[in-house]
């Protein structure tokens, strides 16, 4: 088996991160590699957001108010809760699935390839001994959150990588039989 296929047979994600964070070189690096996604076209649909430092205290403050438009604004506990949702991770780095118009490529494609890219980059990420952990949940979609982050109008979030240094593994867990999602065709 090539070092390639152990490597993503072994991959997992780590919920519990600490500092120190990914640095500029590994960075770089890992980006290099989210650039090499699938990519019909090159348009290159996608683009990232590097939060780490006081910027977290600042997403942390868009999650909130993200919250509270539709919630109650005066549960200080839920909101102290929303609000340490950035701070899981000493950085967060925002995937962004940036659409072009294209005639022969299709949204559902490149919103295919700006999540590769996610992908490509959280294996990078891990392949240089950090822990990643892929999250959305309803922030991740919610006005005020892709505003405050500056998202364009036709643009998405494709998730919150949180990355550091993984502070505890967790267990292993089952993977399903090949056979609940792999089938041939036609039938035989």
């Amino acid at each position: 088996m090539s070092s390639v296929t152990d490597f993503l047979l072994n991959r997992a994600s780590e919920p519990k991160l600490a500092a120190p964070a990914p640095d500029a070189a590994t960075l770089e690096s890992a980006f290099a590699c989210a650039s090499r996604a699938p990519d019909h076209a090159l348009l290159r649909p996608w683009r990232y957001l590097v939060i780490e430092g006081d910027g977290l205290s600042a997403l942390g403050e868009l999650f909130a108010a993200g919250y509270s438009e539709k919630n109650d604004k005066s549960d200080e506990k839920k909101l102290e809760k929303i609000r340490n949702k950035a701070q899981r991770a000493p950085m967060i780095i925002v995937g962004i699935a940036s659409l072009k118009n294209h005639k022969k490529v299709p949204d559902v494609e490149q919103l295919l390839s700006a999540g590769a890219s996610m992908s490509y980059l959280g294996l990078a990420l891990e392949d240089a001994g950090f822990g990643v952990m892929w999250r959305t949940g309803e922030l991740a979609y919610h006005p005020v959150v892709m505003e405050g982050l500056g998202l364009e109008e036709g643009e998405s979030i494709t998730g919150f990588l949180y990355t550091g240094t993984v502070l505890s593994t967790k267990p292993a867990i089952s993977r399903p039989e090949l056979a609940e999602f792999v089938a041939p065709w036609p039938a035989q």
